[in-house]
């Protein structure tokens, strides 16, 4: 299912309002250094493999089922990437969010990779040198998935400072 069904009862009483929201997004590469990437159904664009926690879930357990309900690839999380708060989006039907992404380098122990719900058109694993298009912070977040950097996050200007100054990995 594409929206929990927590998220629809909220919209049922918030309407279209705009809801700030937590997501996990995982790079999840495999025993050769390939990259997981869905082809997802709603834009029918290729993406990282991201989800929403249940309400109670640990980050790392909804990384853990969201990558199994998705692609049916078992996996495991090794460790905190970057936390990021993403511009806010408005869907086709006119409900507005903004996603807290935890963002996971995972390391796949199992299954196949294949289409395993309505979320995507296409699953597959892709060589770094031959992955298909992705957006910059998509493009980024592989990147910091390689390094061996402590964990991402914009950083709060110091106090009296209205310049942010950062840039979204």
């Amino acid at each position: 299912m594409a929206t929990p069904q927590f998220i629809l009862d909220i919209r049922a009483k918030a309407g279209d309002t705009l809801l700030f929201m937590p997501g996990v997004v995982m790079v999840v590469f495999d025993d050769r250094g390939r990259v997981l990437l869905n082809r997802r159904a709603d834009t029918g664009r290729w993406a990282l493999i991201a989800g929403i926690p249940d309400p109670g879930e640990q980050p790392a357990e909804a990384a853990v089922r969201e990558i199994e309900e998705e692609t049916g690839v078992a996996a495991v999380v090794e460790r905190v990437l970057s936390v990021f708060t993403n511009e806010p989006v408005v869907y086709g039907n006119g409900d507005k969010a903004q996603y807290i992404d935890i963002v996971l380098r995972c390391r796949a122990v199992g299954g196949h990779a294949r289409v395993n719900d309505d979320e995507s058109l296409e699953v597959g694993w892709f060589a770094l040198d031959e992955l298909p298009p992705l957006g910059p912070i998509a493009r980024g977040r592989i990147e910091l998935a390689l390094r061996d950097d402590p964990t991402w996050f914009a950083p709060a200007p110091a106090p009296g400072l209205t310049d942010r100054g950062y840039r979204a990995p």
